[in-house]
């Protein structure tokens, strides 16, 4: 890595109340004065390797290429699960191998793949439980500083790696277009797995208004442009900032409104 000033940012699931963000930002700070560590979000819940996996792919191509990418949402810590460095798009990937790298894999370029195996950019001891601190931390502030990323153990194929099963949205034979709650964010707006491409093929841009969203026995008619085109705390249809069908209330949680859950159907046809 040639970048003056190395970036390394941090995804977890540890959340702010405790040590832990803080210690493994002192890790790399101690090896890597020159780092600049930025978090990306630490309030993944809790072993949630679906909703890390899209938040980091929603976030990493924003960082410029060279940075690496640190995610620590790892419920089989001290296991036997492995733990990769991946080079895809120009950027380095730390992670666990547990799938919490499936959209990296799936829509990226993939340039190289290696356990992390090499004790000697590891903190000592290893403890057992917070291999963030002790291997993760340690090992992207070395790679920040220019070590060959094939010094960190032995070379990996693609078929060697833990993927999620992701859910796709689908067409029926009725025309319908059926997908799924994939992540509900922090104002409550439930993300859906139906992108804009797959709309597109259902309906033009001119008959956007004539299509209906169906979720949780309720109706939505029409996709809006923002949240304000509908009174406050009415349902709003809408293209989020990951290009994902989203459902909303404006001012308000949808996902209270709905009691929708990760993983229920969300069903669009022409009215």
């Amino acid at each position: 890595m040639d970048r003056k000033t190395p970036i390394i940012t941090l995804l977890t699931d540890f959340g702010l109340k405790d040590e832990f963000v803080g210690v493994m930002k002192g890790a790399i700070a101690s090896i890597a004065t020159r780092a600049h560590v930025i978090d990306i979000s630490h309030n993944i819940t809790s072993h949630n390797i679906m909703q890390a996996a899209l938040t980091l792919y929603s976030a990493f191509k924003y960082f410029p290429k060279g940075s690496t990418h640190v995610i620590v949402v790892d419920p089989g810590v001290g296991g036997k699960r492995k733990i990769i460095c991946l080079k895809a798009a120009g950027h380095y990937f730390i992670a666990p191998d547990n799938g919490v790298l499936s959209l990296v894999i799936k829509h990226e370029k993939m340039e190289e793949i290696y356990a992390v195996t090499n004790e000697e950019y590891f903190l000592a001891p290893v403890s057992e439980t917070f291999h963030g601190r002790d291997i993760f931390a340690p090992v992207s502030a070395h790679l920040s500083k220019g070590i060959d990323v094939s010094c960190l153990g032995e070379r990996l194929r693609l078929e060697d790696l833990a993927t999620l099963d992701l859910p796709v949205a689908t067409f029926s034979s009725d025309g319908k277009l059926t997908g799924q709650i994939i992540s509900i964010d922090h104002f409550g707006n439930l993300i859906t797995n139906i992108d804009r491409n797959m709309f597109g093929q259902l309906a033009p841009k001119e008959g956007a208004k004539d299509l209906v969203i169906h979720i949780a026995n309720r109706k939505i008619r029409g996709i809006s442009q923002s949240y304000n085109t509908v009174s406050i705390g009415a349902p709003v249809a809408i293209f989020g900032s990951k290009n994902l069908l989203e459902i909303s209330l404006n001012q308000s949680d949808a996902g209270a409104y709905f009691k929708a859950r990760v993983g229920e159907t969300v069903t669009v046809e022409m009215s």
